[in-house]
């Protein structure tokens, strides 16, 4: 059931300094990320607000990592498409955030991106019981969304073990994406339990040397591949 993966890291900016942030996404390239997770925060969904278009925009001219934008944002069905065309190659909304998933998920593909849904900690992977069959990955939070450092929350691996079940008895080829507090203390349990996108802020922007810090939470997965 968990053969045949492709498990891509994917650095999250919202830990990384600003003042230098062209040298870690370059740094982050050279240590083998797969993507580029960048959390788009409103203030009123989550209490904390963080950046927007004009830096997805920004970020997609400058790197040739896919940019995976994750909409903490009230009312995301409005702005979903607007990030595929400011060049994210991923796009996800929350399902406690949006109403008309089906509609922000057509969007999202329509535009020209794959479309993700998000879950909070407390929502149950039952939420997804009609939505799990028109998005192309689920993100499961670790941690309550809205800042970075937080600790994982060991609950959540029972979670993508039961999302994993049910992709695989609805034979979809939906992937699982998985953000907060992973680091190499966790990401092979994670792994293990079927996540494949594996987000990671402090755990490689903390770190002195991000290139390495990729390179190490990329081996701790070579045996799940």
């Amino acid at each position: 059931m968990l053969s045949n993966r492709t498990i891509d890291i994917a650095p999250s900016i919202l830990s990384a300094d600003f003042s230098c942030l062209g040298d870690q996404i370059r740094a982050v390239e050279r240590g083998g990320a797969g993507v580029l997770h960048v959390d788009v925060m409103d203030g009123h969904f989550v209490p904390n607000i963080t950046v927007g278009l004009p830096v997805v925009k920004s970020l997609a001219g400058f790197t040739s990592l896919p940019i995976d934008a994750h909409l903490m944002i009230s009312q995301p069905g409005v702005y979903a498409a607007q990030f595929v065309e400011a060049g994210a190659k991923m796009v996800s909304v929350h399902v406690e955030a949006d109403p008309h998933l089906h509609r922000t998920a057509m969007s999202i593909k329509a535009a020209g991106a794959k479309a993700g849904v998000v879950l909070n900690p407390s929502t149950p992977v039952g939420a997804l019981e009609e939505a799990l069959q028109f998005v192309d990955y689920v993100l499961v939070m670790s941690v309550n969304p809205g800042f970075g450092g937080q600790k994982f929350i060991p609950q959540t691996i029972e979670k993508v073990r039961r999302l994993r079940q049910m992709i695989f008895e609805r034979q979809l080829s939906v992937r699982i994406e998985i953000d907060g507090g992973i680091d190499r203390a966790n990401i092979e349990s994670v792994v293990a339990a079927g996540a494949e996108i594996i987000v990671a802020g402090s755990a490689i922007f903390g770190k002195p040397d991000a290139e390495l810090a990729v390179k190490e939470l990329r081996e701790a997965t070579v045996q799940w591949v």
